[in-house]
């Protein structure tokens, strides 16, 4: 009976316990605060375009969009684009930060909720951020969450990759790295994934000059 209650209480992933890890042992670097999401969310050549993007791309609606910014990190990002929306919940497995964010970050249509976006059941929302987030995670919770996103009208995915021709979605264990070092990257529209989109948008792309790789960031329309 116990043994049958573990596995009942047992996650599938111990994604949690890595990005934890990250944050106590700023694995992703520092800034003399408790918590940083690393250079992706605040080197200025990185998080300038993508917030002019963003903010151009919601302040399009006549009726403001709810958007859910699925793995907000330190919301160093996300703070700007909050006044463009209707509602703006910000989600993030590690509940310390979370918690931090809820104090450090008021606004009226600002919500902050703890949630493994792989585990849990996802808000409801127009538009789904997913900002550097799936490059972290195994493919078996990329597919778990790809599941999920069939029920917003739009998702907006930034990842990671290599320069010129790569090959996709090849598997890591999550944690602080990403596919770049296999060469690889994420794209949802091919195998194991075969996300199905009405239309897709590239917005952004940016060429990082000290490291390897580029930053692309897509629109895809359910």
């Amino acid at each position: 009976m116990k043994e049958n209650d573990a596995k009942k209480t047992k996650k599938p992933w111990p994604t949690k316990k890595a990005m934890e890890q990250v944050y106590e042992m700023k694995l992703w670097g520092s800034d003399n605060t408790d918590f940083y999401s690393g250079v992706g969310s605040h080197l200025p050549e990185i998080t300038n375009p993508y917030i002019d993007v963003l903010s151009s791309f919601l302040m399009a609606f006549k009726n403001p969009l709810v958007v859910c910014d699925l793995g907000c990190g330190d919301f160093n990002v996300g703070k700007e684009l909050v006044k463009h929306t209707k509602k703006y919940i910000a989600v993030d497995i590690v509940t310390d930060l979370i918690e931090h964010n809820k104090k450090k970050f008021k606004e009226e249509n600002l919500e902050f909720h703890c949630l493994d976006i792989a585990v849990d059941n996802l808000p409801s929302g127009d538009c789904a951020l997913l900002r550097q987030v799936l490059q972290h995670l195994s493919n078996a919770e990329v597919q778990s969450i790809v599941n999920k996103l069939t029920h917003f009208k739009y998702v907006i995915l930034t990842e990671h990759l290599p320069e010129g021709d790569f090959t996709p979605n090849k598997e890591i264990i999550s944690g602080q790295g990403i596919r770049l070092k296999k060469q690889s990257g994420i794209d949802l529209l091919v195998p194991p994934f075969n996300f199905k989109v009405k239309e897709e948008r590239q917005l952004l792309s940016v060429v990082l000059n000290d490291c390897k790789g580029i930053i692309v960031t897509t629109l895809y329309k359910l």
